[in-house]
């Protein structure tokens, strides 16, 4: 697909459900646009349920799943899910926690011993906050890295055994079967989602390489304006691309969705 749409079409009408990323989705540039708020707001008052689904750590997503308007976040790329129950915050995960940290452990001394061969790379500042991931800084708190060496670099965890994925800012690793689409899935099921009601009622707004097998499972998927910084790198490509970036562009995406 390459797609020049900017504009939602009919098929639209029928979305119940807005998945979506974080990072430069919903921020830009490091900062929260007071727009992203108004348009997740937006959505839940008419009626659409809103999940953050992101790499971000799990202390980043019990600070969205409490404050923000949100029904429920999918962090470190579908490790843990966090939902409001009876006006209470949960967290679950489909494999127990202390199996979960001991992986991330062992995978946290593999991947500090590959950072010795690039001096200037260093864990991300919440890394501390993380229940499963390792997370590599390759542009949040540092010049922004070189896209053959992230290459790299993941090319060699994936040599451990572990997944590994690049967004715009983070390196994310992990072992286990855990993904964004993998926990999206299961989390639309638990609801009562047919795999056609999925493909009919849910849509994914991204940005950047780790969101492409969230736009191979929803035909009905939207890309902020920065994605096409990696277009050509992109297997799965999403339907159509906002003109604005970041949070910019999801109030763009929101404002088009309930237009209709």
């Amino acid at each position: 697909m390459n797609s020049d749409t900017t504009s939602l079409s009919p098929d639209w009408k029928k979305i119940e459900w807005v998945l979506t990323d974080v990072d430069d989705t919903l921020t830009w540039q490091g900062q929260l646009p007071p727009e992203t708020l108004v348009a997740l707001q937006q959505l839940r008052k008419a009626g659409k349920k809103v999940v953050a689904v992101t790499g971000a750590c799990a202390g980043w997503g019990d600070h969205i799943a409490q404050l923000w308007p949100v029904d429920a976040v999918l962090a470190e790329n579908g490790a843990v899910v966090m939902e409001k129950q009876d006006g209470f915050l949960t967290l679950r995960s489909a494999i127990p926690l202390e199996e979960i940290r001991s992986g991330q452990q062992r995978l946290k001394s593999e991947i500090e011993a590959i950072l010795e061969d690039y001096p200037s790379l260093h864990l991300t500042l919440d890394q501390a906050y993380r229940v499963c991931e390792v997370a590599i800084d390759i542009g949040q708190n540092r010049p922004k890295l070189d896209s053959r060496v992230v290459d790299e670099i993941v090319a060699r965890i994936h040599a451990l055994g572990a997944n590994a994925t690049a967004s715009s800012i983070h390196i994310n690793a992990w072992y286990g079967e855990h993904s964004k689409k993998a926990t999206a899935t299961a989390f639309l099921k638990e609801k009562g989602l047919t795999e056609q009601q999925i493909k009919q009622t849910v849509c994914y707004v991204g940005d950047s390489m780790n969101d492409q097998h969230m736009f191979e499972m929803l035909p009905l998927s939207v890309g902020v304006a920065n994605i096409r910084h990696y277009w050509q790198q992109l297997v799965f490509k999403p339907q159509i691309v906002m003109s604005k970036p970041g949070g910019f562009g999801f109030a763009e995406f929101s404002s088009q969705l309930l237009a209709l």
